[in-house]
């Protein structure tokens, strides 16, 4: 569904990606991992068309994305989440939900701003579409309440559903249990499989959850330096020597300790 092709991305003289060659198929969760700076986000935002690659290539689904404009990246069936919240503090959780659903919209902006909403059968669609996608993540009665007033954690699932509500072929997950509790973190991992198995959509993981990973991908790509260091199943990525070496400095500490 997703192959990056020998991807390189530059911010001036340092490379946020190296190179970088990796696929994700249909129907799989893959989790993209790698210490802080090791160019996680910027595979995301060289998707979304955020950055543009110096070399290399971006396919989606036989497309090449990098034709694309940022705003067409969700009309090809990419949709994502950010490290930080993107919501609308001021608005409620449906109105937020409901930018999920507005880029399908056929009337014009201008029949939109001086139409009532109830007399527009293809907003009152939309709406009822997003609060059957709220009722079915559990947070119905949330609908009407305004973001700024709920708990960080809930406000990281509110954010999960809008980028699901538009039913997209691929999410970009950036950090979706960061800040969360054990508790909400395993109700993520739920609802991240939830998402593949009964909505239908691919997922690219990003995590520093390491448990979250291993028990949620199918696969695992590890970056370092924005190059691919492993690839593999959890299990093979969890035991191998460059990822543990990157996360843990391993052959660091062991030259200190030959040295004392």
């Amino acid at each position: 569904m997703l192959e990056l092709n020998q991807l390189t991305v530059k911010f001036g003289g340092l490379k946020a990606l190296d190179e970088m060659t990796a696929r994700v198929d249909a129907g799989e969760i893959v989790g993209l991992i790698g210490p802080n700076g090791a160019g996680k986000t910027t595979v995301f935002n060289a998707i979304s068309r955020f950055v543009d690659p110096a070399s290399g290539s971006i396919t989606f689904d036989g497309a090449n994305v990098l034709d694309w404009a940022p705003h067409e990246v969700i009309d090809g069936g990419i949709a994502r989440t950010f490290q930080n919240l993107g919501l609308f503090q001021f608005m409620t959780v449906l109105d937020n939900l409901l930018l999920g659903l507005h880029y399908r919209s056929q009337s014009s902006p201008w029949h939109q701003l001086v139409t009532p909403p109830e007399d527009q059968p293809e907003e009152q669609e939309m709406r009822r579409r997003a609060i059957d996608f709220l009722d079915q993540l559990g947070m119905g009665q949330l609908s009407d309440a305004y973001v700024r007033a709920l708990p960080y954690g809930t406000q990281k699932f509110i954010e999960v559903g809008r980028a699901l509500t538009s039913h997209p072929k691929l999410v970009l997950l950036d950090e979706p249990a960061a800040g969360l509790t054990s508790a909400e973190t395993e109700q993520m991992q739920g609802l991240i499989q939830r998402a593949r198995d009964e909505f239908g959509t691919t997922v690219l993981l990003i995590e520093h959850d390491m448990g979250l990973v291993m028990r949620t991908c199918d696969r695992v790509v590890a970056l370092d330096f924005g190059k691919v260091i492993a690839e593999g199943t959890p299990a093979e990525i969890q035991t191998d020597a460059r990822v543990i070496e990157a996360y843990l400095g391993a052959a660091e500490d062991e030259e200190t300790t030959a040295d004392a």
